[in-house]
Parts: C-alpha cells; structure tokens; sequence
C-alpha cells in the first residue's frame, strides 16, 4: 500500500519534533534511512545557505552512504539539531565504520535549515540538539510505509512563503518500472507559489487540476496578504528544502544529477526562486533496492523527471496542508484560509 509519501519508499521513515507557544514557532523533521544507510547527494542553489555535511556528498569524496537527513528550523542555530541525531546514530552503532570495534563508527549527518528565527515571538526559541534527537527518535518509532504528517510540522512548523504560511509537505510516485520515486519539501520561499493576478498556485498549473477562485475571492485574499505583509517585519530571510528518495540503485554521481534535476520541481512552484536570500538545498537518497535497467542507458531520466514533479507536488501540499498563524512574530494566513479546498 502506498500513501503518496517519501515513506513509500521502502525503509524510509520520518519524524518531527515541534515546538510551539511561549514564543515558539519551530522544529526538526529527520528523514532516517534504512539501517545500513543509503547513496546520498546534494545540490545548493539558494544565495545563502545553511548547512552542514554536504562536502561529504560530493561524488569525489569518500564517504558512500549516510544513514540520516536533518531538515531544521532555527536558521544556522538549529543546525545544532544534527548533533543529536549525531549521537542517537552512535548509539545504534549507525555510521562509517572507523575502526575494527563495530561501535567505532562516525555518523555523517548532512543537514540544511530554513530561517524562522523570531516567528513565534522569541529570536531565542530555536531547534537544538534534543529537537533532533526527538525528531529522530520518532522516525524510529513510525512504522515502516506511515503516512508523513503535514503542513505545520517538524521543520515546517515556523515556514512562510512571502507573506502566506508555508509548511511540509510530500508526495511519491511509482515509475512503469516499479522504481519508486518520492519528495519531502520545506515549503519556506522569499518568492511567491500564488500567481498574483488569478490567486491559483503556481506547482498546479503543472498537474492540470487548476480550479480558478472566484474574483471577489481573489481580491479578498489580496487585501489579506498585503495587511500581513505590512504587519510582518523583515529580514525576510527565506528556503526551500528538499529530499528526495528513490528505490532505485544509483551512485553518488547519478543521486547529484537527481538532486539537481530536483530543483525544477521547486522553480514551477516558486517565483522568484534562488535568490541570494534563499538557501535552497536538495538532497538525495537512493536505497539500491531497485536495479536500473541495464539494456536502457537512458534509464535515469524517468526517475530524474519524476523527482521534479513530485517536489512541485509536494510544495502545493505544503501550501495546502499549512495552518494559519498570528501571533507576536507575525501573520500569515493559509491558502485554504484565503481560498478554500480545491
């Protein structure tokens, strides 16, 4: 059974850890790889990342597989998260094997943030080292193929996109082959997923399912968002991040090219998109439980055009799948807020 969910690939599991109230408006979400690790890759656009590991991923480098993906809130402070599923890891005796002791290991936990510093109403209120260790831990306890919760969550709790609430969101597909291919995103843009004249979000005018909102609707919500935006005080310091996971058997070089490719999925639903105050930041993963065909050298471009369609649907079902927030660091309204269901 499949949910539409980074899950549906086999042996992937993820977990959020939020905070939120008393000046908090944040989170982790970790994307754990089955036990044994997977191929990784990353691909930076984003004019001001932040991150941690990703020399690692690069192809000419030595470390191969990793065994987990942090994606954070809390700007460069919340990278601190990865530390703690740094040490859950060694305690499982998870990472690359240093020595002949098997729990002689060092996990390399690649990790990017998205900037949310003050939404909630307190600068200080950010993930650290036990969010991740929570948000690890609760994709340890999820069952194999659980849906992944939405919207307001995890790394997505604080996202905005402009002046309209942002979140996580995530959607599969399985290729004619039986490959898997799935997307997990943070929705957390400095541009716009709304096209400005009809209200209609730009990553559905790519999935032919477009219902145009009525035009007092439409004027309706432009007066909303620009109040917010009025209310709403910079820096306006945005990113989107994704992963991306398939079951197909790739090498670090081919999981890059699928990282890169990823990012279209993020320019149909984003505009204006990596900008110099974005750190919009891809990653990999491909478990290897599926060979590519051997006889089709093309093989890689079904799965390459899949992980850019299902970025851009996850980016819409993060905008849908978002809650509403007006508290003392600001408003943002939802788009199910402003328009209704589809």
């Amino acid at each position: 059974m499949t949910v539409d969910a980074l899950t549906d690939v086999a042996g992937v599991r993820v977990g959020h850890a939020t905070r939120t109230g008393d000046g908090w408006l944040t989170g982790t979400t970790v994307v754990l790889a089955p036990e044994g690790g997977a191929v990784a890759a990353v691909d930076v656009r984003g004019g001001g990342p932040g991150t941690k590991e990703t020399d690692a991923l690069d192809p000419r480098n030595v470390v191969q597989r990793v065994e987990a993906i942090v994606l954070t809130g809390g700007s460069a402070y919340g990278l601190d998260a990865a530390s703690g599923v740094m040490a859950w890891l060694e305690e499982q005796g998870r990472g690359v094997r240093v020595g002949p002791d098997p729990t002689h290991v060092v996990p390399v936990v690649p990790a990017a943030c998205v900037f949310d510093l003050g939404r909630g109403g307190d600068f200080r209120a950010r993930p650290d080292a036990g969010t991740g260790r929570a948000a690890v831990e609760a994709a340890e306890a999820s069952e194999a193929g659980a849906p992944v919760p939405e919207g307001c969550v995890g790394a997505g709790t604080g996202a905005a996109v402009g002046p309209m609430k942002g979140g996580v969101g995530t959607a599969a597909v399985v290729l004619d082959s039986g490959i898997t291919v799935a997307a997990l995103v943070v929705a957390n843009a400095v541009g716009s997923v709304l096209d400005p004249e009809t209200g209609v979000l730009y990553g559905e005018l790519f999935q032919g399912r477009v219902t145009y909102p009525e035009a007092q609707v439409h004027e309706a919500a432009r007066r909303r968002l620009a109040e917010s935006a009025v209310k709403n005080r910079p820096p306006v310091l945005n990113t989107t991040l994704a992963v991306v996971a398939t079951d197909a058997d790739l090498s670090k070089a081919q999981a890059q090219k699928l990282a890169g490719t990823a990012h279209d999925g993020i320019a149909r639903a984003v505009r204006p998109v990596h900008l110099l105050n974005d750190g919009d930041t891809v990653f990999s993963l491909a478990t290897g439980a599926r060979p590519l065909d051997p006889g089709h050298p093309l093989a890689l471009n079904d799965i390459l055009a899949a992980g850019a369609d299902v970025v851009t649907r996850a980016i819409v079902r993060a905008v849908r799948a978002a809650e509403p927030v007006d508290g003392p660091g600001g408003r943002w309204p939802s788009y199910e807020e402003l328009y209704g269901g589809p």
